[in-house]
């Protein structure tokens, strides 16, 4: 069953007289508990892609459903009330706010439901130890590390149980041990929870942690890889065969 579905779409910025089409009729389905990645080119339009999908960002044309619903044509408020049930996010810098503590970070998003404290607290320590983040409870984000931040980031993003997760980046801003680690919980999450997980990377080895990679080119889909039965090494070895073809997209920072 398809989570997303996006029917050409065109993202395009300026006026008649200076338009820059950025997306150019891109097709795209994601399954339900499918972690997929897009790659590209710096300039290619993947972190363009991410944005619309994940209503960040309006289409110019074309159509985005999630859980069968029309979102492209939502009302703000309509859509507002959509993402706090339906979508969670991952970013590169974390978006933490410093003045609450990791567990109150990854209990905002369910401020805004009727769960219960009880309940809340059940998810609370069920996602947090998922992560390996439950003795850091009574942290505040400016005594945690780098990584320890992206996981009580992520561990935000799940608790409310989405039925998507976009994650731009996540290992952008983390050494490769902190990367790596919050990888691993990823993929443990999107098995154990069956969690749709859509992440934007420049980072073959973070790809290589998902079933499919999506190639972006110019604005257009170019190609994608199914990791199938492939181990996780050779999968990164196709990864970047890929990425010598379309040039250029290993020296992206």
């Amino acid at each position: 069953m398809n989570v997303l579905e996006a029917s050409k779409i065109r993202k395009s910025y300026g006026n008649k007289m200076n338009k820059q089409e950025v997306l150019k009729g891109i097709d795209l389905s994601i399954e339900k508990g499918e972690f997929v990645s897009i790659m590209g080119a710096s300039g290619s339009g993947k972190t363009t892609l991410l944005n619309v999908l994940s209503s960040i960002d309006q289409v110019s044309g074309g159509t985005i459903q999630i859980e069968n619903k029309e979102i492209t044509n939502m009302k703000e408020k309509e859509l507002a009330e959509f993402r706090k049930h339906h979508l969670g996010f991952i970013f590169q810098d974390y978006n933490l706010l410093d003045t609450l503590t990791v567990k109150e970070n990854i209990l905002l998003p369910l401020s805004v439901t009727s769960i219960s404290k009880r309940e809340a607290n059940q998810r609370f320590q069920a996602v947090a130890e998922e992560l390996g983040i439950y003795e850091l409870r009574n942290k505040y984000p400016n005594e945690i590390s780098g990584g320890q931040k992206q996981r009580t980031s992520a561990a935000r993003a799940f608790i409310h149980e989405p039925s998507i997760i976009f994650a731009d980046e996540p290992t952008g801003a983390l050494d490769s041990k902190s990367a790596s680690d919050l990888l691993n919980k990823l993929s443990e999450l999107n098995l154990k929870r069956k969690a749709t997980i859509v992440m934007v990377t420049h980072d073959p080895v973070a790809a290589s942690y998902c079933h499919r990679v999506i190639f972006i080119k110019d604005g257009q889909m170019y190609t994608q890889l199914n990791r199938g039965g492939e181990s996780r090494q050779a999968f990164f070895q196709d990864i970047m065969k890929t990425q010598g073809v379309l040039g250029g997209v290993q020296h992206e920072h």
